[in-house]
């Protein structure tokens, strides 16, 4: 990955969103990658040449249980346990090295992604703690859970997703494949402020296009409020459906749950 690189690792990271202004490094804003790249280079020093690639770029506000990223150096890491100690020590409270392994030059953390898993949070029907705002989204009406969980096995399959993409361009890949989407009762998130009852919305697929996750779990709000039907549903998926949707689910519910390589 150009001159110089001559030992390449699989970084697999957590992370809290909240702070942040997503992964994409931006002119005077706190970004997760910019976050990164500032302690790899004073942990590795000015002397190695390094680059780092993401393999998916999160919102603002979005957190993570296992992102990844790729890292390029001009020399090996002669010890990797003493490096993910020193990353670590050196990093952000909000953002934790999870592991670091050497992959061969021919690795592209874009292309060699199988699988990605995210998870959205969220309650609803009454104000939740103000410490669950970095973790779950709380709708204040009352949703029909039941018709959100129909309407989300309508997302599972293949289908073209144009609706559910932020600002669209003409000549873009719209069909993704779905593999599992559900919503269940939360048992992973849990503190002694949230709410009583919490919910996920689990969605597992190769690639997802911009906002999609959200998109479809603010279509799917909709749907819990009434505002939209089950047919409704199943017809955005459709490559000929008319509209884009509009509501964009807030950030901080979403978590990318882990990348499978």
């Amino acid at each position: 990955m150009g001159a110089g690189h001559q030992a390449f690792y699989l970084v697999k990271m957590c992370f809290l969103g909240h702070r942040y202004h997503g992964w994409q490094k931006q002119p005077y804003l706190k970004t997760i990658h910019a976050s990164i790249d500032k302690t790899l280079k004073y942990v590795l020093g000015e002397g190695v040449v390094s680059k780092t690639l993401g393999a998916s770029r999160t919102d603002a506000k979005v957190s993570a249980h296992d992102a990844a990223f790729e890292l390029f150096l001009s020399e090996a890491i002669q010890d990797e346990a003493q490096f993910i100690e020193l990353f670590n020590i050196n990093l952000p409270d909000d953002m934790r090295c999870n592991s670091i392994t050497p992959v061969d030059s021919s690795f592209n953390i874009i292309q060699d992604s199988k699988l990605k898993s995210y998870r959205y949070y969220f309650a609803f029907s009454e104000k939740s703690h103000p410490f669950c705002a970095p973790f779950i989204t709380t709708i204040l009406e009352r949703l029909d859970l039941e018709s959100m969980k129909r309407g989300a096995k309508l997302f599972k399959g293949t289908h073209n997703f144009r609706s559910y993409c932020y600002k669209p361009k003409p000549d873009a890949q719209y069909v993704r494949t779905i593999t599992n989407c559900r919503i269940v009762r939360n048992q992973k998130l849990k503190a002694n402020f949230f709410p009583k009852n919490t919910f996920v919305l689990e969605v597992d697929g190769q690639g997802f296009l911009r906002h999609q996750v959200r998109l479809m779990m603010g279509a799917l709000i909709r749907l819990g409020k009434g505002e939209r039907t089950l047919e409704d549903i199943g017809a955005s998926l459709r490559h000929d459906y008319p509209y884009n949707e509009t509501y964009v689910a807030p950030a901080a519910g979403l978590i990318l749950e882990s990348i499978t390589f």
